[in-house]
């Protein structure tokens, strides 16, 4: 991420609290050692014709793309682990809404990098559910009832 001032910053903060989102989906994987893959973002929504706008706002902080959905909305995207660590450090401070979002964040990419067993997974998919408390999540089908459930078909944990 580049080097913003505290301006930019506080610019970015409002922009995420206001028409932002921070989450982690699970997203079953049989690809993957324990069947989901861990998904962490960062996204700000425009309408499609302020692509321009999120665009200037991605070579701003140099993280991150733009795409646009099929419903006229258009979303600035990070995903990497590393920018959102970055991004996370430099705008939670500034943050007013989504700061308890930021920091979880944070804290699921730090004990993903810690997952050493099916047990870990499982506390690590905990974790993650309380994203949909803070974002008031509906849609969320996927959490760790749900792993656990698979895990256990697996035989990857016992009950």
């Amino acid at each position: 991420m580049r080097k913003i001032n505290d301006t930019q910053k506080s610019y970015i903060a409002g922009f995420l609290d206001g028409d932002g989102s921070v989450y982690v989906r699970l997203k079953k994987n049989e690809t993957y050692k324990y069947g989901y893959q861990i998904a962490p973002y960062i996204t700000l929504y425009q309408k499609e014709k302020y692509i321009d706008f999120l665009k200037s706002i991605r070579d701003l902080l140099g993280i991150g793309y733009v795409r646009s959905r099929k419903d006229g909305v258009s979303e600035y995207i990070i995903g990497d682990e590393k920018s959102l660590i970055d991004f996370s450090k430099e705008i939670t401070p500034f943050s007013k809404l989504k700061k308890q979002q930021l920091r979880l964040l944070s804290s699921v990419i730090k004990l993903k990098s810690k997952t050493k067993n099916a047990k870990d997974f499982i506390a690590l998919c905990e974790k993650i559910d309380r994203f949909k408390e803070l974002n008031y999540s509906k849609k969320r089908t996927q959490d760790s009832k749900e792993v656990s459930k698979y895990l256990i078909r697996k035989n990857l944990l016992t009950p």
